[in-house]
C-alpha cells in the first residue's frame, strides 16, 4: 500500500503536470517574441541564392549563382548559402530545410500571419533539393569550391570563383546527405500537405526514393568527397543517425508498415542506444529518439516504447540538478557545447527541449532524471531562458540577433552583410579587395535582419569582431529551429 507521503508526491506530480498546459499569458513578457519570430525568418531571405522573387523583402541582395549546375549541364540555381560564405552545401541546407518543417509542423499554427513566410523559406529550399535529386541515385550535394571561396571575400552577386559541382552517386555513395535531404523532403511534404497537395506528393514521392538510395548504397561522403567537403561540413558521427532519421519522418510523412519495421528491425544498430546529449546537423540521434518518441506518446505505437526512454535520457543530461545531468553552462546561464558556433546547439536543444514538452503535456507525462521529477514546465522554463539569453538577458547585454533590440552584432562574419550593397556601390568588388572591409572595425553596411550570431565563448565574452568566425558567423541551421520555439513563446504570451 502506498504511503501518505508517496500519495502526497503523486499528488504533486498531477499538479504540476496539469500546470504544464498552461502557458505565459499571465506573466509579463521578458521580449517581444513576435518581433523576434518575423526577424528570424526573414534572415532566410538574406541567404538566398538564385533568381529573387518580386517580393523579396531582404532588398540589398540582388540575384546570384544563376549559372550554378551548368558545369554539369544541370540546373542547380536556388537554394542557400549556408552561412557567411558564398558556398551552397547540401548537407547543412538538408538539415535546415527538415528543422524549419518541423518547426511549422509543431508550431505553424501559432505563427499566424509569419506561418506563410516560414513555408516561404521552406519551399526555397525544397525546389532546390528536388533540382538535386531529380536524376534517380544521384544526389549533387555542393555547388561551390570552398578552399577557393574562402579565399575571397566577395558579394555573392559578384562571386567569380569556381562553381565546381559536387555529387553522390553509387559508385561514391553518401548515405548521412541523401538520408537528411530524404528528412527534408518527407517533413516537408507534411507541412504542405493541406495547402498544397500536388506538391506534397511530389516532395513525398522524391523522399522515398532518396531514402532507398541513401540505405541501399551505403558509405559516407566524407570519404568520396572529403577534400572538398572536410573540414567544412565532415560528417563526424557517421551515417547511422541519418539513416534513423530519415526513417523516423518518412514514418511519420507515410505511415507505412516499412519504415517502422526499418526501425524496429535497426534501431540499435543505428546507435539509438547511444548517449548523445549534442543535436546538430551533424549528429541527429537525439532529434530521431524525441521525433520517435511521440509516436509512442501520442500515435500509442507499442513497439517505440524504448524511445521514451532514450529521449528521456537526452532530456535529462540537459537538465541542471539532476544526478545525470551532462551539459556545461556559462556563468550567465548560456548552455555551452563548443567554442565554434555555440548558438547552433543553443537553438537545436531548445527546440527540442519546448517540443518535447509539448509531447509529455498532451500525455499527461513527465520526465523522471534518476528520482528528480522533471515537468513540462520545467523544460520550457529551460528553453525560455536559452531564448532570452539570445535575446538579450546575458552579462554582455546584448542581443545575438542582428537587428533584434537596442544593442547587437555589428561586424558579422559575412560577406554580403559586410560589403556594399550592389544598390550603394555598382562597381564589382574583385575577390581580394573585399578583405579591406572584412578587416575593417566599421560596422557592416547592410543589416542581416534575423541573423543568429555563433555566440559568446564559455564566459559570456563576446568581441563582435567580424574575423572570429567561431562568435561572428551566422547559419541557416542555427535559426532554423529557432523559428518553432520563438512561434511557442510569442503565441504562449499573447504576442501573436
Amino acid at each position: 500500500m502506498a504511503s501518505s507521503i508517496d500519495l502526497l508526491r503523486l499528488l504533486l506530480v498531477l499538479l504540476t503536470l496539469s500546470s504544464g498546459t498552461a502557458t505565459y499569458r499571465h506573466r509579463t513578457a521578458s521580449h517581444n517574441y513576435k518581433d523576434a519570430l518575423t526577424k528570424s525568418i526573414l534572415f532566410f531571405e538574406g541567404q538566398r541564392s538564385g533568381k529573387l522573387p518580386p517580393n523579396q523583402r531582404m532588398t540589398w541582395r540582388r540575384n546570384s549563382g544563376l549559372s550554378d549546375g551548368s558545369a554539369m549541364k544541370v540546373d542547380l540555381v536556388g537554394g542557400y548559402y549556408d552561412a557567411g560564405d558564398n558556398v551552397k552545401f547540401g548537407f547543412p541546407m538538408a538539415f535546415t530545410t527538415t528543422m524549419l518543417s518541423w518547426s511549422v509542423l509543431e508550431f505553424g499554427g501559432m505563427m499566424k500571419s509569419e506561418l506563410g513566410n516560414a513555408k516561404n523559406a521552406i519551399r526555397w529550399a525544397t525546389d532546390y533539393l528536388l533540382k538535386a535529386t531529380a536524376q534517380p541515385d544521384t544526389i549533387y550535394v555542393q555547388v561551390g569550391d570552398a578552399n577557393k571561396d574562402h579565399a575571397c571575400w566577395e558579394r555573392p552577386e559578384d562571386m567569380d570563383t569556381q562553381r565546381t559541382v559536387l555529387k553522390i552517386d553509387r559508385n561514391k555513395p553518401g548515405t548521412e546527405v541523401a538520408a537528411e535531404t530524404a528528412a527534408a523532403l518527407a517533413s516537408a511534404s507534411l507541412v504542405f500537405r493541406k495547402t498544397d497537395p500536388n506538391y506534397s506528393k511530389i516532395l513525398l514521392r522524391r523522399a522515398i526514393r532518396v531514402f532507398a538510395f541513401a540505405d541501399k548504397y551505403r558509405g559516407s561522403y566524407s570519404d568520396g568527397l572529403k577534400s572538398y567537403v572536410c573540414p567544412f561540413y565532415c560528417s563526424y558521427s557517421g551515417y547511422q543517425d541519418e539513416l534513423l532519421w530519415g526513417a523516423a519522418w518518412l514514418h511519420k510523412a507515410t505511415r507505412s508498415p516499412l519504415y517502422l519495421n526499418f526501425i524496429e528491425t535497426n534501431g540499435r544498430t543505428l546507435g539509438v542506444d547511444e548517449n548523445d546529449n549534442t543535436f546538430s546537423w551533424d549528429n541527429k540521434h537525439a532529434g530521431a529518439k524525441i521525433l520517435l518518441s511521440k509516436a509512442f506518446l501520442l500515435q500509442k505505437v507499442q513497439s517505440l516504447h524504448d524511445y521514451k526512454g532514450h529521449a528521456d535520457n537526452f532530456i535529462c543530461s540537459l537538465v541542471p540538478g539532476t544526478p545525470i545531468s551532462q551539459s556545461q553552462y556559462t556563468p550567465g546561464g548560456l548552455l555551452f557545447k563548443m567554442d565554434d558556433s555555440n548558438m547552433q546547439y543553443v537553438t537545436s536543444t531548445t527546440f527540442l527541449l519546448t517540443t518535447y514538452a509539448k509531447f509529455l503535456t498532451r500525455s499527461h507525462t513527465m520526465v523522471n532524471c534518476g528520482g528528480v521529477i522533471v515537468t513540462p514546465k520545467r523544460l520550457r522554463a529551460i528553453a525560455k531562458q536559452q531564448v532570452d539569453y539570445i535575446l538579450g538577458d546575458n552579462p554582455m547585454k546584448m542581443s545575438f540577433m542582428v537587428g533584434y533590440g537596442p544593442r547587437f552584432p555589428q561586424r558579422i562574419h559575412h560577406r554580403g552583410s559586410s560589403l556594399p550593397s550592389i544598390s550603394t556601390h555598382p562597381a564589382k568588388i574583385n575577390c581580394g579587395d573585399g578583405f579591406n572591409f572584412m578587416k575593417s572595425g566599421s560596422p557592416d553596411h547592410n543589416l542581416l535582419v534575423g541573423a543568429v550570431v555563433g555566440g559568446p565563448d564559455e564566459h559570456d565574452r563576446y568581441s563582435d569582431d567580424r574575423s572570429d568566425y567561431f562568435q561572428a558567423e551566422p547559419a541557416t541551421y542555427t535559426n532554423a529551429p529557432l523559428v518553432g520555439t520563438l512561434a511557442y513563446l510569442a503565441h504562449s504570451f499573447g504576442q501573436i
